[in-house]
């Protein structure tokens, strides 16, 4: 069976992933690898060719731990993530969330809760709504004064904070993009909105590309 490797930039995001990959792959084997200087370097200094260099032996590390594909579960570090030479498919985890947020709407609320996350998720709402020949108009929402409950642990408060900065950007919009998998959470609160979130739809696309890299595994030994 495939083996889906996860790379995070926090502990917080392990439990969350792997009790996604329980509930919509049961069975599927999965591997986690938690870095946490990667998002605070890039937080620091940008995503230097330093960086990405370190993110693709991460990766790398993962593959060599027996990972077919991997999810990069950090926004901030997801585009070097993806274009990776690591042997495998690295698929970053708000893909596929901004792929159903362009076909969506077309007023999209971006809310972003650690800065460096806000400029890479416009470039790849961007990519999303040119591949599908679309216009969309884009709007920060910029909850930084939450991440600081997410760094000490305060989740409940954290995810309330995100909550009251949704509902300030939500007039107009026709969606708000979670620019963070560590905000999905926050999108119980916000029923009556329409808000895109990046956790399960990532770990959908990634058993379903374990289901196929499966199916071709048998059929190349039929």
């Amino acid at each position: 069976m495939a083996t889906i490797g996860f790379l995070h930039t926090a502990h917080a995001h392990v439990a969350t992933f792997k009790q996604l990959i329980a509930e919509m792959g049961p069975g599927q084997e999965d591997l986690h690898m938690v870095d946490q200087r990667l998002l605070a370097d890039a937080q620091a200094h940008g995503v230097t060719p330093q960086l990405a260099g370190r993110v693709e032996s991460r990766l790398g590390a993962l593959v060599a731990g027996g990972a077919d594909l991997i999810v990069c579960t950090c926004s901030t570090i997801g585009a070097v993530a993806e274009s990776a030479a690591v042997g495998v498919r690295v698929l970053r985890v708000d893909r596929p969330m901004a792929d159903a947020a362009v076909a969506a709407g077309r007023w999209i609320g971006v809310l972003a809760t650690a800065e460096s996350t806000l400029e890479p998720t416009f470039q790849l709402l961007r990519e999303s709504a040119a591949r599908a020949g679309v216009e969309v108009t884009l709007v920060a929402g910029r909850g930084f004064s939450a991440w600081q409950y997410f760094e000490s642990g305060d989740l409940e408060r954290y995810y309330a904070e995100i909550a009251i900065e949704a509902r300030k950007l939500a007039p107009g919009l026709d969606v708000i993009v979670f620019a963070q998998a560590s905000m999905a959470p926050a999108a119980a609160l916000l029923d009556d909105l329409r808000v895109f979130t990046s956790p399960r739809a990532a770990v959908s696309a990634a058993v379903a590309e374990a289901v196929a890299i499966d199916a071709e595994s048998e059929g190349d030994h039929d």
